[in-house]
């Protein structure tokens, strides 16, 4: 699908149309015919009771006393076209001369839809706009300037919110020179050439004279310069004075600005008029200028999983396909069909790289403007959406995209983006270019949500204070990552082992530990966090311990799928991971840094379990981790057997130099009861650890003999 946001017209107006016949009646009156093209398909007056589409002469021709009502109209939605029966009437001299001056060919005036669902009811949506501006600085609504509410007054009136308009005193004539303008209005009709401005200067405000109408003239009157550009307005003849009548100039679009000002009103009555009644009507959701937070709906509406996954299940098919659409009413997102959706198809590009520049820029740019999100945001960049929303994207956005993501208008309107996959091509694995888009949108205040098919839950990318990597995390769940204390289970993804017993009564004992710690890292309201791999076996184990005792279970997951020449056994997900980041293989390292426990613990474990404990053991000599206590899990002999050989080699060589006193980070155990020993010393400042503390012989110590 493409996007078919028309950017002419909002879809409540169509462009002005022109006469291509003409019929005088008499010298006050004439019927033509005006035929109108290039009409939106979204013009809502093809979907509506043709009895609410009117006619809306221009504002230059009501001003001089022309009015012009709409006696039949035969719309074309097919074709994108209506033409229109309209009776001229010249109301005073001068628009007798006038009307003598229209000629075939000439635009006079457009349609509008007053369709009734979008007629503005509570005042509220419009009083919330008050003393607000769109991004030129130019006031979404008042009158008489930015802070001009005062003199707006909004009234709930049979059922739809009613502004009165209070008059100047005085009205408006127009000089002797008015007569030799006319030709060049006449002119200036057939050539689409604005004259409101131009008129203006042959306007004179009298403002000793009374607002009534005696004969059969026009009366133009003055309020305070109007700001709209967030409704159309529409002035209720209904309500004005008795005998008091508006032409069908009467339609106030949503780029009025201080030229709103002038009123055409006929009739006849002795009674001054003192005030002109507006109605309103709301623009689409995309151009309304509403901010996010005044959308509860929609606020309430993402914050439920079953809303967002419906509303992932309206895109279209293929799924191997990329779709996006941008929603910013809660209305809209609950009713959202396949056809809102734009959707393209993946394609592969191969990049020719920077030995080619021109071609290598050309190539993005294209890229780019073939991603499903790229209409979207193009239109908020060029200003036509002006209100606040969400992205929802199949897959989360190419990093190329980067640049128009980060933009400041797209900045100011993106207010989220939800995401069902991670990679079309990669299913479920980040990117390091994805994760370093996550982070700078992170920094941006734009929140990513995975709306995760595997959890079931919508999982917000949450970065840890201080770090440079973050997690994807369930809503309920986001504070408790932020503020908690990181314990990992590293271990095979072959052996579950018979370690979980212990090593719930180990993680047991720390939270009942807690409430007499005051320690950095644990106190009476410290959550706890553990993490793996989020494989089987060890990992498994940790995760599965972790929910029963209400941890937050999370894990750094690798894409471990098999490969041509791969050694690696398929490691399947185990089903108890609440929290995750993923990665793709060739980042395996990158993944294995990210992991940042403040209390590692070891099971057993093969080639990759090896490889985390000279990394945490790496960590801790550069000192990128603080001195704290390593737990191993098992016999004394199995970690002598794997540790103690290496670390008298690297102590004979002198290649530790300095360093010798890593062996007191780590702490062979065999039961919970020996760690809870080893972490309370810890907490108390009493553990000897760090480069002030022992070096054992063994590379590590044993539980058993400082603790026997």
């Amino acid at each position: 699908m493409e996007f078919d946001f028309d950017y002419s017209y909002p879809d409540l107006v169509t462009p002005d149309g022109c006469i291509t016949l003409i019929k005088t009646i008499d010298e006050r009156t004439a019927e033509v015919v005006v035929f109108i093209e290039h009409i939106s398909p979204a013009f809502v007056g093809f979907k509506i009771d043709p009895a609410l589409v009117l006619f809306n002469i221009k504002s230059t021709l009501a001003q001089l006393g022309v009015d012009g009502i709409g006696k039949a109209i035969q719309l074309d939605a097919k074709n994108g076209c209506a033409e229109v029966i309209v009776e001229l009437k010249a109301y005073g001299a001068l628009a007798i001369e006038m009307l003598k001056l229209i000629q075939a060919g000439a635009y006079i005036g457009k349609l509008f839809a007053a369709d009734e669902r979008r007629r503005v009811r509570d005042p509220d949506y419009l009083s919330r706009m008050f003393g607000r501006a769109d991004r030129w600085g130019r006031p979404l609504l008042s009158l008489g300037g930015l802070h001009g509410s005062n003199d707006l007054i909004l009234e709930k009136v049979d059922g739809r919110t009613v502004a009165y308009l209070s008059l100047q005193n005085g009205k408006v004539q127009y000089d002797a020179t008015t007569n030799g303008f006319l030709p060049t209005i006449g002119k200036a009709l057939i050539s689409k050439t604005p004259m409101r401005d131009m008129l203006r200067l042959h306007q004179e405000w009298k403002s000793h004279l009374p607002r009534n109408i005696e004969g059969d003239e026009i009366l133009l009157v003055k309020t305070l310069p109007l700001h709209i550009r967030t409704v159309y307005a529409r002035v209720v003849n209904s309500l004005l004075s008795q005998g008091y009548q508006h032409t069908s100039a009467s339609i106030l679009q949503p780029d009025t600005t201080a030229s709103g000002d002038i009123y055409e009103l006929f009739g006849k009555s002795v009674r001054e008029i003192t005030d002109i009644p507006l109605e309103f009507y709301t623009l689409e959701p995309y151009r309304e200028h509403v901010f996010f937070s005044d959308r509860d709906q929609l606020q309430a509406s993402i914050e439920d999983s079953n809303v967002l996954f419906k509303a992932f299940a309206t895109s279209p098919a293929p799924v191997e396909n990329k779709a996006a659409v941008f929603v910013v009413k809660g209305e809209q997102l609950l009713s959202l069909n396949s056809e809102d959706w734009i959707s393209r198809e993946n394609r592969f590009h191969d990049f020719p790289g920077q030995a080619q520049s021109s071609r290598q820029a050309l190539m993005v740019e294209r890229y780019i403007e073939q991603q499903p999100s790229y209409p979207f945001l193009k239109a908020i960049d060029a200003g036509y959406i002006t209100s606040q929303g969400v992205l929802l994207t199949r897959y989360f956005p190419s990093p190329l995209m980067k640049r128009m993501l980060l933009g400041d208008q797209i900045q100011r309107c993106l207010k989220g983006i939800y995401f069902q996959y991670p990679s079309s091509n990669y299913g479920m694995f980040f990117s390091a270019e994805d994760r370093a888009l996550l982070h700078d949108l992170n920094k941006f205040a734009i929140p990513v949500y995975w709306v995760d098919e595997m959890s079931g839950k919508i999982l917000q990318f949450t970065q840890k204070p201080t770090k440079d990597s973050g997690m994807f995390v369930p809503l309920d769940k986001v504070d408790l990552f932020l503020h908690a204390t990181v314990f990992g289970i590293y271990g095979s993804n072959l052996l579950k082992g018979n370690f979980d017993k212990e090593l719930e009564l180990l993680l047991k004992g720390v939270l009942d530990m807690r409430k007499d710690m005051n320690h950095p890292l644990l106190q009476p309201s410290t959550p706890l966090a553990l993490v793996t791999g989020g494989g089987p076996g060890a990992m498994e184990i940790g995760n599965y311990i972790a929910t029963k005792l209400d941890i937050l279970s999370c894990a750094n997951i690798v894409d471990f799928r098999q490969k041509d020449n791969s050694v690696v056994n398929e490691q399947k997900l185990n089903p108890y991971i609440q929290a995750k980041m993923t990665y793709r293989i060739d980042k395996l390292v990158e993944r294995q840094a990210e992991f940042h426990l403040d209390f590692p613990i070891f099971l057993t474990g093969g080639v990759g379990t090896d490889f985390e404990y000279c990394l945490e053991e790496v960590r801790r000599k550069v000192g990128s981790a603080k001195a704290s206590p390593i737990l191993l899990f098992g016999e004394k002999d199995y970690w002598k057997s794997k540790i103690t050989s290496r670390f008298h080699c690297n102590l004979e060589s002198g290649t530790i130099m300095g360093s010798e006193w890593l062996s007191n980070c780590f702490y062979a155990i065999q039961n919970a009861e020996q760690g809870l020993k080893i972490y309370l010393d810890y907490f108390l400042g009493k553990l000897p650890i760090g480069k002030e503390g022992p070096v054992y012989e063994d590379g590590f110590v044993d539980a058993a003999a400082l603790y026997p």
